[in-house]
């Protein structure tokens, strides 16, 4: 726990550091990709920095990680996005092996590409996406040539409308509260005790952090990931209706 408080303090202190930066000079700067849990603490400290404009970027709107990118005065938005698409293909399709997210980022890692090099990593049947701060898309395309035992070939996608979209199942349903557990139990189709029984064994976790509090209210925008069932973002929470129940859209990462 000490260790986690000291690594959030450093967190806090860069984020300071990197506003004032920018604020002084007025010119971009920005992080490398961040963690849910980092986007938070940000937006937590987001009215004690100077007054300078940001944005947070991921390839999307519903991308996971990403860069918070800190702005000139004369700049409304990002000139140029600090990260860029790599699209991962197997050479050869019809001997290719049937690779998941966890085979590429994997294989990225044992690069000693270090993970907030990497944002979202999109994966399909056909292969992957993979969000990459610039620095380091040289190294990636030259050196990936193998995931698990396919060899694969890449190519870099700059521009952002040609950005791949995340893809994702529409779950929808009615609460009686968004606590964690009645959220729980509504993405796995489980009762609401087999859902605290979840959580409270430790398979439960809320933007990127464990969570074993079966009464945490959740709000629009948080992730929550589910060992062994998926991934899901809480998308909208609509007004209780006439008998008290919530309404609610959730989306399950595909």
């Amino acid at each position: 726990m000490k260790q986690m408080e000291k690594e959030e303090q450093l967190f806090r202190k860069r984020i300071c550091e990197l506003a004032a930066l920018s604020y002084e000079r007025d010119i971009p700067v920005h992080t490398n990709f961040l963690t849910l849990n980092e986007q938070a603490v940000f937006q937590s400290i987001s009215t004690t920095l100077p007054p300078v404009k940001y944005e947070l970027a991921g390839g999307s709107a519903m991308s996971e990680r990403k860069v918070l990118c800190f702005l000139p005065s004369y700049e409304e938005e990002p000139g140029q996005l600090p990260f860029s698409c790599v699209e991962i293909r197997p050479s050869n399709p019809r001997f290719s092996e049937s690779l998941t997210h966890r085979d590429f980022l994997g294989a990225i890692m044992n690069l000693g590409i270090e993970r907030d090099i990497i944002g979202d990593i999109l994966s399909n049947s056909q292969g992957a996406y993979v969000f990459v701060m610039n620095p380091m898309v040289s190294y990636l395309t030259e050196q990936l040539t193998t995931v698990r035992k396919t060899p694969v070939s890449l190519s870099v996608r700059e521009d952002p409308a040609a950005f791949p979209q995340p893809e994702f199942e529409r779950l929808e349903g009615t609460l009686s509260s968004v606590r964690l557990d009645a959220v729980t139990a509504l993405c796995g189709r489980m009762s609401r005790g087999k859902a605290a029984d979840l959580i409270e064994g430790e398979k439960a976790s809320l933007n990127g952090q464990p969570c074993m509090s079966v009464s945490r209210q959740m709000k629009e925008g948080e992730v929550l990931s589910l060992r062994g069932i998926g991934k899901f973002r809480l998308e909208s929470i609509g007004a209780p209706t006439k008998k008290g129940r919530i309404p609610v859209v959730i989306l399950k990462y595909r």
